[in-house]
Protein backbone atom coordinates (compact mmCIF):
# COMPACT_ATOMS: atom_id res chain seq x y z
CA UNK A 1 0.00 0.00 0.00
CA UNK A 2 2.72 2.51 0.87
CA UNK A 3 4.89 1.64 -2.40
CA UNK A 4 1.98 2.62 -4.15
CA UNK A 5 0.31 5.16 -2.55
CA UNK A 6 -2.46 3.15 -2.16
CA UNK A 7 -5.06 4.22 1.34
CA UNK A 8 -7.28 1.38 0.57
CA UNK A 9 -7.27 -2.19 -1.10
CA UNK A 10 -10.64 -4.55 -1.88
CA UNK A 11 -9.90 -8.14 -0.02
CA UNK A 12 -11.32 -10.61 -2.45
CA UNK A 13 -12.00 -14.15 -2.28
CA UNK A 14 -10.01 -16.88 -4.43
CA UNK A 15 -13.03 -16.83 -6.88
CA UNK A 16 -12.63 -13.27 -7.36
CA UNK A 17 -15.41 -12.24 -5.38
CA UNK A 18 -15.43 -9.35 -2.47
CA UNK A 19 -14.71 -10.48 0.84
CA UNK A 20 -13.83 -7.02 2.38
CA UNK A 21 -11.61 -3.89 2.47
CA UNK A 22 -8.73 -2.91 3.91
CA UNK A 23 -7.27 0.56 4.66
CA UNK A 24 -3.66 1.98 6.10
CA UNK A 25 -5.62 2.82 8.92
CA UNK A 26 -6.97 -0.35 9.46
CA UNK A 27 -3.31 -2.44 9.23
CA UNK A 28 -1.84 0.16 11.93
CA UNK A 29 -4.86 0.05 14.35
CA UNK A 30 -4.59 -4.00 14.10
CA UNK A 31 -1.04 -3.76 14.98
CA UNK A 32 -1.25 -1.04 17.75
CA UNK A 33 -4.07 -3.04 19.46
CA UNK A 34 -2.16 -6.00 18.73
CA UNK A 35 1.06 -4.85 20.01
CA UNK A 36 2.81 -6.03 16.85
CA UNK A 37 5.05 -4.84 13.64
CA UNK A 38 2.84 -3.89 10.65
CA UNK A 39 4.59 -6.78 8.90
CA UNK A 40 3.19 -9.39 11.16
CA UNK A 41 -0.62 -8.53 10.94
CA UNK A 42 -2.57 -10.41 8.68
CA UNK A 43 -5.23 -9.11 6.18
CA UNK A 44 -8.12 -11.12 7.41
CA UNK A 45 -7.16 -10.22 10.93
CA UNK A 46 -7.25 -5.57 9.53
CA UNK A 47 -9.85 -5.63 7.25
CA UNK A 48 -13.82 -5.02 7.08
CA UNK A 49 -15.88 -7.78 6.48
CA UNK A 50 -19.43 -5.28 5.96
CA UNK A 51 -18.75 -4.10 2.90
CA UNK A 52 -20.75 -1.46 0.95
CA UNK A 53 -20.49 -1.70 -3.00
CA UNK A 54 -22.47 -0.39 -6.12
CA UNK A 55 -22.01 -1.51 -9.51
CA UNK A 56 -21.21 0.24 -12.36
CA UNK A 57 -23.98 0.61 -14.10
CA UNK A 58 -25.59 2.62 -11.14
CA UNK A 59 -25.90 6.13 -11.25
CA UNK A 60 -23.26 8.48 -9.90
CA UNK A 61 -26.24 9.74 -7.77
CA UNK A 62 -26.73 6.26 -6.05
CA UNK A 63 -23.27 5.37 -5.58
CA UNK A 64 -22.81 9.15 -3.82
CA UNK A 65 -26.66 8.80 -1.74
CA UNK A 66 -24.65 5.36 -0.55
CA UNK A 67 -21.26 6.78 0.51
CA UNK A 68 -23.48 9.15 2.24
CA UNK A 69 -25.99 6.88 4.34
CA UNK A 70 -22.55 4.16 4.91
CA UNK A 71 -20.02 6.91 5.38
CA UNK A 72 -17.73 5.42 3.58
CA UNK A 73 -15.19 7.54 1.14
CA UNK A 74 -14.90 4.69 -1.03
CA UNK A 75 -17.21 2.15 -2.61
CA UNK A 76 -15.81 -0.89 -4.49
CA UNK A 77 -17.96 -1.02 -7.99
CA UNK A 78 -18.84 -4.83 -8.67
CA UNK A 79 -19.78 -6.58 -11.55
CA UNK A 80 -22.65 -9.20 -11.51
CA UNK A 81 -20.71 -11.91 -9.67
CA UNK A 82 -19.35 -9.63 -6.79
CA UNK A 83 -16.01 -9.34 -8.31
CA UNK A 84 -14.31 -6.40 -7.98
CA UNK A 85 -14.05 -4.36 -11.47
CA UNK A 86 -13.07 -0.27 -9.71
CA UNK A 87 -13.00 1.62 -6.74
CA UNK A 88 -15.10 5.15 -6.72
CA UNK A 89 -13.72 7.12 -4.05
CA UNK A 90 -15.15 10.66 -2.73
CA UNK A 91 -11.65 12.01 -4.37
CA UNK A 92 -13.10 10.82 -8.17
CA UNK A 93 -16.28 12.47 -7.59
CA UNK A 94 -15.11 15.82 -6.62
CA UNK A 95 -12.44 15.58 -9.28
CA UNK A 96 -14.89 14.95 -11.59
CA UNK A 97 -17.01 17.86 -10.82
CA UNK A 98 -13.83 19.77 -11.18
CA UNK A 99 -13.67 18.88 -14.76
CA UNK A 100 -16.50 20.90 -16.31
CA UNK A 101 -19.61 20.37 -13.70
CA UNK A 102 -20.43 17.02 -15.71
CA UNK A 103 -22.30 15.80 -12.28
CA UNK A 104 -24.85 18.79 -11.98
CA UNK A 105 -25.89 17.49 -15.81
CA UNK A 106 -25.89 14.05 -14.39
CA UNK A 107 -28.53 15.22 -11.00
CA UNK A 108 -25.30 15.77 -8.69
CA UNK A 109 -24.58 19.56 -7.14
CA UNK A 110 -21.99 20.85 -5.73
CA UNK A 111 -23.97 20.95 -2.56
CA UNK A 112 -24.94 17.32 -2.63
CA UNK A 113 -20.83 16.63 -2.83
CA UNK A 114 -20.17 19.09 -0.09
CA UNK A 115 -22.71 16.91 1.71
CA UNK A 116 -21.33 13.98 1.60
CA UNK A 117 -18.24 15.15 2.26
CA UNK A 118 -19.60 16.27 5.34
CA UNK A 119 -21.68 12.80 6.06
CA UNK A 120 -18.94 10.60 5.59
CA UNK A 121 -16.61 12.81 7.88
CA UNK A 122 -19.34 12.86 10.92
CA UNK A 123 -17.64 11.02 14.06
CA UNK A 124 -19.60 7.43 14.04
CA UNK A 125 -21.30 6.56 16.62
CA UNK A 126 -18.87 4.39 18.11
CA UNK A 127 -16.70 7.32 18.44
CA UNK A 128 -18.76 9.85 19.53
CA UNK A 129 -20.15 7.54 22.52
CA UNK A 130 -16.37 7.43 24.02
CA UNK A 131 -15.72 10.77 23.29
CA UNK A 132 -18.66 11.98 25.29
CA UNK A 133 -17.83 9.26 28.17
Amino acid sequence: MWDSDCGCVPVVKEDGRLAGMITDRDVCMAAYLGGTSLATVEVESAMSRTVHSCRAQDSLASAENLMRAAQVRRLPVVDAEERVVGILSLSDIAREYARAHRLEREGIRAEQVAGTLAAVCQPHDRCASSAAA
